[in-house]
């Protein structure tokens, strides 16, 4: 019987010839990856040094922190953290990537999603880098222990398989399908497993709309998300990968836990109403639902076609008066290409509120809602007081839906502002 792609990945990095699900192994990561966040890396790096005794870690190539919450600081408190930060990687000749965007997206971009490479953090939704054939693992907690050791123990996962058949029609996103996907199998389907997702679908998506798939895994319970690369995932990651490693893809005869088919050729806009992630229901049955916020961003939703989308269903309208609605490119460099083609330049000319790209929309720290409110939301989270207010709501939908609300200030298919 077969491997894998989970398998293989962990098998090369526990330097064994091949694993199977189920059993323990040492495994060493090729990248170590975080950011700094009150609680999390400052924490690490006190640890290092006053439990294990370590001033510097061994091969600073491996590891990468990102700056991407809290910016700009608002506090010294937060500055503070910041230039603990800086001054760790300066010691460590770790690189700290700062103002470059949300650090889930700018790994990719700068070579972290290596095909076939074994990459961890403490945030779960580094599993976008899945995309690319990048196992990228949420340890939480335990991220120390790649700080402060060469190999981390880790149980094989067993891996559920999810076929997606059939093509998107307009004003459908891959932000619905992963949410369909959610509708379909349940909230805790791959509890503890790697969600391998395929099929002829692949092929029919954009590799960011891939990117937002992946990225939202731990909503199915699964440790991460990963693809099986084709030349399209190929070509974006050989031009950037930091390291050279052969991709590796699952065996046809592999064994998973669970395989599911699923059809997405006549799925419609979906909608997450609060205050789960799990509730999961038709746009169609909430549409005219008043809404005063919308957020287009976060590093699920926020890419070019996410911005292109909103700009096609904005251009020429006006967001309603009173409604606010906050446009967060996913990164930097993002933001660059939107602006050179003019999406930006829509964007702000309908009414949004532009902003350089960061996570702090996304977890509550700007753009607040009081009591009462409602947000439509590309965010990662819709549970209680996630962007203000406990008394708030948040309403996850895709890009287009947004654009759509924004311009009636209540929920709104996003299609009839869409052309054929």
């Amino acid at each position: 019987m077969g491997y894998t792609i989970a398998e293989k990945i962990l098998a090369r990095a526990a330097g064994l010839d091949n694993v199977r699900a189920g059993e323990e192994i040492k495994a060493k990561p090729d990248f170590v990856i975080a950011y700094d966040f009150p609680g999390y890396t400052d924490v690490i790096f006190k640890h290092m040094k006053d439990e294990f005794g370590i001033d510097k870690v061994a091969e600073p190539d491996r590891f990468a922190l990102f700056i991407d919450h809290m910016v700009p600081a608002v506090t010294p408190q937060e500055e503070d953290l910041h230039q603990n930060t800086r001054d760790w990687g300066l010691a460590n000749n770790v690189p700290v990537y700062e103002r470059k965007g949300i650090g889930h997206q700018v790994a990719a971009e700068l070579g972290y999603a290596t095909p076939g490479a074994l990459a961890v953090h403490f945030d779960g939704h580094i599993s976008q880098l899945g995309t690319f054939g990048t196992l990228a693992i949420g340890v939480r907690r335990h991220l120390l222990e790649a700080f402060v050791k060469e190999f981390i123990q880790i149980k094989v996962p067993e891996t559920t398989r999810v076929n997606l058949n059939g093509k998107l029609s307009r004003g459908v996103m891959a932000r619905d399908v992963f949410h369909h996907i959610v509708r379909t199998l349940g909230p805790a389907s791959c509890r503890f497993q790697v969600l391998e997702i395929g099929g002829d679908a692949i092929g029919h998506l954009s590799i960011e709309g891939r990117q937002t798939i992946n990225c939202l895994a731990m909503f199915t319970g699964a440790i991460t998300a990963i693809m099986n690369p084709d030349e399209a995932a190929l070509e974006y990651a050989r031009e950037r990968a930091r390291i050279d490693l052969e991709p590796v893809f699952s065996d046809p005869d592999a064994n998973y836990a669970a395989v599911h088919d699923i059809d997405i050729s006549r799925l419609e806009p979906i909608v997450v109403v609060p205050p789960s992630p799990a509730n999961t229901k038709d746009l169609k049955d909430y549409a005219g639902t008043e809404v005063q916020v919308g957020y287009l961003g976060s590093c699920a939703s926020g890419r070019l076609e996410d911005l292109r989308i909103a700009a096609d269903v904005l251009r020429g309208k006006q967001v309603k008066p009173g409604f606010q609605l906050h446009v967060v490119p996913t990164s930097q460099a993002i933001m660059e290409q939107a602006s050179r083609e003019g999406v930006l330049t829509d964007l702000i000319a309908a009414g949004a509120f532009v902003t350089s790209s960061s996570c702090d929309y996304c977890f509550g720290r700007l753009g607040v809602m009081s009591d009462g409110q409602r947000a439509v939301s590309t965010g990662t989270l819709n549970v209680q007081g996630r962007m203000g207010s406990p008394d708030s709501e948040i309403y996850i939908v895709n890009a287009a839906a947004v654009a759509a609300s924004a311009i009636e200030g209540r929920i709104t298919d996003p299609r009839p502002y869409l052309k054929s």
